[in-house]
């Protein structure tokens, strides 16, 4: 009301100076008849509802509060624990409510909370093929879990496994088949067969291996496993998924931009399709993270070649565009001069 009253000192109309503010003629008309009544104040909201809660009932709630808090610690559980006790039958909203205009706050949970991130062992150097990480994800219609290794660095998806079970053994073939890939079983070979011509160490882990803490991760299986092929493991903090963003981010565009995979019932079909998605995310998307790449480009050694040659061509780019406006101005001048003359 402030800002058309000011406008009408200006020589605006209250009708024009309402469309301006994109406020509606007919509401500010409303508020000026409130203002000349005294009552433009908002008054308290709700009312007196023939169904609102009674003084019995607004005790009790704050009585099952004042037992049940440290136990059913929201609002929601409060409101089903009166109902189960059977001393007051009221919604959530209105709980929530009740314990607001009381004053009563839930205690926060003890403890610390997700704790500090665990660091990267300083034997790990950052280029591909040091540092994988792994997670499953599942195919509900197909009734499929999908395992998948990444490499971290290029963001490379190396492996995956297709399997109605999710157990230690699906890690296993999935590791098996993402080292096979990329050439690293021929190293642990080479290994074996230095020991056993007397070379003994000191030998460092040739991976290693992110993930979170499920059961198929931190199973004996998959840590003998890990040990044996010279894999170590790190864990991310129990209920932190961010903690395995790579991943999550990975299944998250997977399935986001290839909706079909959601659709598929035969097993056989989803591993067929998976193989193919998995050759597109690997040669053809360009990934974000590592410069605008493919994650094959990155793997390969490609990556800081193609992203100068972007740069390069920026900049080529550039001096062109400032060369040939430069002589269309010079042109123009001469022909100008010659016009003149």
């Amino acid at each position: 009301m402030g800002l058309v009253a000011d406008a009408q000192r200006q020589g605006w109309t209250a009708a024009a100076a309402c469309t301006y503010l994109d406020l509606p003629t007919r509401r500010y008309q409303r508020w000026r008849t409130r203002a000349v009544a005294g009552s433009l104040a908002d008054r308290r909201p709700g009312g007196h509802p023939v169904h609102g809660l009674l003084a019995d009932e607004h005790a009790a709630i704050v009585a099952v509060f004042d037992q049940w808090a440290d136990i059913d610690r929201s609002h929601r559980k409060l409101a089903h624990r009166g109902s189960y006790t059977g001393q007051f039958w009221a919604s959530p909203s209105t709980v929530r409510r009740v314990l607001a205009l009381s004053g009563k706050r839930f205690r926060p949970q003890r403890g610390g909370g997700a704790g500090a991130k665990r660091p990267v062992p300083n034997w790990v150097s950052w280029q591909p093929n040091r540092i994988w990480i792994y997670d499953t994800t599942h195919f509900t219609r197909a009734q499929m879990a999908c395992v998948a290794v990444l490499d971290v660095v290029s963001r490379k998806w190396i492996a995956t496994v297709v399997s109605a079970e999710e157990t230690s053994v699906q890690v296993k073939l999935c590791f098996e088949r993402a080292m096979a890939a990329e050439g690293l079983d021929l190293v642990l070979d080479q290994r074996a067969a230095e020991r056993a011509a007397g070379v003994h160490g000191p030998y460092l882990p040739i991976l290693l291996a992110m993930s979170d803490n499920g059961p198929q991760m931190t199973s004996s299986d998959t840590a003998q496993f890990m040990a044996v092929s010279a894999i170590a493991q790190h864990f991310g903090r129990p209920g932190t998924p961010t903690d395995q963003a790579w991943v999550e981010s990975h299944f998250g565009h997977v399935k986001g931009e290839h909706p079909h995979l959601a659709v598929i019932r035969d097993p056989a079909t989803l591993r067929a399709e998976l193989d193919v998605v998995r050759t597109h995310h690997n040669t053809v998307r360009l990934h974000e993270a590592i410069g605008y790449v493919t994650p094959d480009d990155e793997h390969e050694g490609r990556g800081e070649t193609i992203r100068q040659a972007r740069r390069d061509g920026m900049r080529q780019a550039r001096l062109r565009r400032i060369a040939s406006r430069q002589n269309d101005r010079q042109n123009q001048a001469a022909k100008g001069r010659r016009d003149g003359g």
